[in-house]
């Protein structure tokens, strides 16, 4: 059972707009599919079901259930979430006194995490793919990818960059996996079967690759947090999950899953 605070509820109630019985825009199968990457609970269990089918009763069963740190990983999240669509208004008092809370359930100081703002303004410079060592193969198909990126921000084609970004993540992360599986399979964040046997590394998500690369210092707390929003993104490659949720991608969310994936390969760079 998580330790949030009557009035800590009702700030994220009021942030997510939860009085209407949804969580932000997100679908239920968004919904669904978020928790289970990022916490690898299946929402949709009975359990979570005693206050009502809505997302809304569904989150409020889960953060009554879940012990803290469980619950500040999905929180931030969605905060995340919140933050893509109100990227000018990160001084919200409301949504930065959530921050806190996360933090606090965590265990993470949320003064280490730059806004959406902060992150975009940084300069990163791309590093050269050969020094991640991966399959040779593999790392000219990178390198074509990041071309056809630079191509697409040229000529604003912003959902072609968001899913191109997604795509080079998720393969950059499985073959540094490939090439430190023993790193992987022994962190503490790696996914397990019913037995408790870590999963093979090819059926992992990208949202367990993430975790997992952040659990053994490859990447910034940073770096993951943004990740997690760039594979958000990445999934409204489906039309009807895009259609459902409303969203719109602009040349600022393109620009931010570049930046993403420029400080992921960065971070996976260094720590070779």
């Amino acid at each position: 059972m998580s330790t949030l605070k009557p009035i800590e509820k009702r700030g994220f109630e009021d942030l997510f707009d939860m009085a209407s019985g949804y969580v932000l825009d997100f679908t239920n199968a968004s919904f669904a599919q978020t928790i289970q990457d990022v916490a690898n609970v299946d929402i949709y269990h009975d359990k979570y079901s005693f206050n009502g089918n809505s997302k809304a009763n569904r989150l409020r069963a889960f953060w009554e259930i879940e012990a803290d740190e469980i619950v500040g990983k999905v929180l931030n999240e969605m905060l995340d979430a919140w933050e893509y669509e109100h990227a000018s208004d990160t001084k919200n008092l409301r949504y930065n006194k959530c921050r806190e809370v996360t933090a606090r359930l965590t265990g993470v100081p949320s003064s280490k995490v730059d806004t959406a703002a902060e992150f975009l303004e940084r300069k990163i410079e791309l590093p050269d793919l050969a020094k991640l060592n991966l399959d040779s193969v593999v790392t000219g198909i990178l390198e074509a990818r990041i071309k056809e990126i630079e191509k697409g921000l040229n000529s604003k084609a912003s959902l072609s960059v968001i899913f191109m970004c997604g795509s080079v993540l998720e393969g950059v992360l499985l073959g540094t996996a490939l090439q430190k599986p023993q790193s992987f399979n022994q962190s503490q964040a790696s996914p397990k079967d019913k037995t408790g046997k870590v999963r093979p590394l090819n059926e992992w998500s990208l949202a367990q690759l993430i975790d997992v690369a952040r659990d053994i210092n490859a990447i910034k707390l940073d770096v993951q947090k943004f990740s997690h929003a760039l594979r958000d993104f990445r999934n409204y490659i489906h039309p009807y999950q895009q259609m459902s949720s409303g969203f719109s991608p602009n040349e600022q969310t393109a620009e931010i899953c570049f930046q993403v994936l420029k400080a992921a390969l960065a971070d996976l760079a260094d720590s070779r």
